[in-house]
């Protein structure tokens, strides 16, 4: 087989900067355990910890770095945001677009009496404005949403939901597992009250590192409670932030590792790798586009988008057609359904599913040429 060429970052980036690794690597033959403990070890754990934060609280525009709580990943900060807001009763609006980790919360609490309506989306992928703000009820507590959709690319406009949602005096919760690290973000401009992230994509950082983004003033009840470090002999878990969602040890090896990758992102410029992306998803898609027989599903008639193009060939199943671009080119895609069930559905993929490619700035302009190589030689009949 061919050396593997990654484009599937989406799901996880592996190609990491190499300060990520050396990072991870200097943390485990360091640093102790923050909070637990009064030597160099300990101290030096803590030091990172709270510099990770001041950093993610720069990136997200945050009111400081103690509105940040660190998780293992956006499904635990979801979970988190999403059943914490929410109450018998009460009314929550979502979209097609929503990943699981968004779902299943829902569709747990609609079981215990939450009212759900769920925004359709288009042949393209998109939802439009006007229904958000249509469904809005009395009891409509929460709005939720991704950023950017795991499946097409598609970007929601979450400036304007949040205006929406302010106006109406309704929580807004942001889903931004596909685009922080990519886009900009600002939760004060875009009215974002929780903004829930992970650290093993686009953020560059290592598996097992995330957060959540808290407004100043919103009090969440901790998904667990237990060891904090802290007011140990309080019954109770503490409530202030950043402790009140962190019980247990944190994973301080990995957040250094997010500490590093994002002060790489600094460096680098967020908006140059969002630009040597899009740049090569562009030449894929034009690459592949015209191919007798492909199918290409979101919207591309604008560029602001991210780094994705989920395509099928004639009627074959992804998972086959999955597996030859693998053995066969040595290329690492996602086929089925990604976790996106409602996007499947508008789509019209429930059965065949997608192949997901997905861009790293890491990639290169030879591996997309073969990927597009690929699809020409897949695609004839």
């Amino acid at each position: 087989m061919n050396v593997m060429i990654y484009m599937d970052n989406a799901a996880t980036t592996m190609q990491k900067p190499k300060e990520v690794i050396n990072a991870v690597v200097e943390a485990m033959t360091s640093l102790g355990n923050a909070g637990r403990g009064a030597g160099e070890a300990a101290l030096g754990a803590a030091r990172i910890i709270y510099e990770t934060r001041e950093r993610l609280a720069e990136l997200f525009h945050a009111e400081g770095p103690k509105q940040i709580a660190f998780t293992p990943n956006s499904t635990e900060s979801l979970n988190i945001a999403i059943k914490g807001s929410l109450n018998p009763g009460d009314h929550v609006i979502t979209t097609m677009l929503e990943h699981n980790s968004v779902l299943r919360p829902i569709y747990a609490l609609k079981e215990q009496g939450v009212e759900v309506t769920i925004i359709r989306a288009d042949k393209k992928g998109n939802i439009r404005l006007e229904d958000v703000e249509e469904e809005i009820r009395a009891n409509t507590k929460v709005i939720v949403c991704t950023h950017g959709s795991n499946l097409t690319g598609n970007l929601v406009p979450v400036e304007k939901i949040g205006e929406t949602a302010k106006r109406h005096g309704i929580r807004f919760i942001v889903d931004a597992s596909q685009t922080a690290g990519v886009y900009p973000i600002d939760v004060q401009a875009a009215h974002i009250d929780i903004l829930c992230f992970t650290g093993h994509k686009s953020l560059l950082g290592p598996q097992g590192t995330g957060g959540i983004y808290v407004r100043e003033g919103i009090i969440l009840p901790p998904l667990k409670s237990g060891g904090s470090g802290v007011d140990t002999y309080n019954p109770n878990h503490p409530s202030q932030m950043p402790t009140a969602l962190e019980a247990g040890t944190l994973n301080g090896h990995g957040i250094a590792g997010l500490n590093a990758a994002l002060a790489y992102i600094k460096k680098t410029g967020m908006e140059n790798i969002r630009e040597r992306e899009l740049h090569l998803m562009w030449k894929f898609y034009n690459g592949v586009k015209e191919i007798p027989g492909v199918k290409i599903y979101g919207d591309f008639d604008t560029k602001k988008r991210c780094p994705i193009v989920a395509l099928n060939i004639r009627d074959y199943d992804s998972s086959e057609v999955s597996d030859e671009l693998l053995v066969t080119y040595g290329i690492s895609t996602r086929p089925g359904a990604h976790c996106a069930p409602l996007m499947h559905r508008a789509l019209g993929t429930v059965e065949q599913g997608a192949v997901r490619f997905s861009f790293s700035h890491f990639n290169t302009e030879e591996e997309v040429g073969t990927a597009v190589k690929a699809i020409e030689e897949l695609a004839v009949e």
